[in-house]
């Protein structure tokens, strides 16, 4: 075991540095996160890139080289490792895919860490600045990096010559994606389900319904 002296403490410190450097970083990261309210937030971003900032000090300078040790074998586990905790992050709900782009932040926040703690600060500062502008720009309304959402619509109306063909004209589509008809005495009803890309705020389907009697009912059903 090292003595204490000036060069051994000096040289703790600077990787007591590393590791204070990797959880800013990793608290940038996971403040742009938070902001969009994710699920791997401050917490989670800051203690991945400590966590891996700390296994590469240990990795680099814990053990003695000339007895064959390959350093680069624990940077290895620490990539596989953070990819298991990634997949915990990803669900499948509702036939979408969720979690995505948090399990891959998570991942790349921790090679952040991974540069911090081998001393490569200007590549961990850079890789920070990236991830960030990265999703910045990403999550712009810029239209081609948007995706398009579709709204689902249940209308309920009576049908007596031709109001859904009128209907589909209103909210722009082509068909509707599912439709139900029921004789009520004698009026026919159609309860109808359509998606449109469209956005119909509240005022815009109060309208639709004032200027058109025969709609019953219009109720977004985006869950269903």
């Amino acid at each position: 075991m090292p003595g204490f002296s000036s060069d051994f403490l000096i040289k703790q410190l600077i990787y007591m540095g590393s590791i204070l450097l990797a959880v800013i970083l990793g608290f940038a990261i996971g403040f742009e996160r938070k902001l969009r309210f994710k699920e791997a937030g401050i917490r989670t971003h800051t203690i991945v890139c400590a966590g891996a900032a700390l296994m590469m000090v240990v990795s680099k300078y814990g053990f003695d080289d000339s007895g064959g040790f390959d350093a680069s074998r624990v940077a290895a586990q620490i990539v596989s490792g953070i990819g298991f905790l990634g997949a915990g992050m990803i669900i499948y709900r509702r036939q979408v895919v969720h979690g995505l782009t948090t399990a891959a932040g998570v991942w790349a926040t921790a090679g952040v860490g991974m540069a911090a703690g081998s001393g490569l600060y200007l590549v961990a500062f850079g890789a920070t600045l990236i991830l960030i502008l990265a999703q910045c720009i990403l999550h712009t309304h810029f239209k081609p990096f948007c995706n398009k959402i579709y709204m689902q619509i249940k209308i309920c109306f009576e049908q007596t010559t031709d109001e859904n063909k009128r209907i589909q004209e209103i909210f722009g589509v082509k068909r509707f994606t599912r439709l139900n008809v029921i004789k009520e005495e004698d009026k026919i009803i159609y309860i109808a389900t359509l998606s449109t890309a469209e956005e119909f705020p509240s005022t815009r389907i109060g309208q639709i319904m004032a200027e058109n009697p025969y709609i019953r009912s219009i109720e977004r059903c985006d869950d269903d």
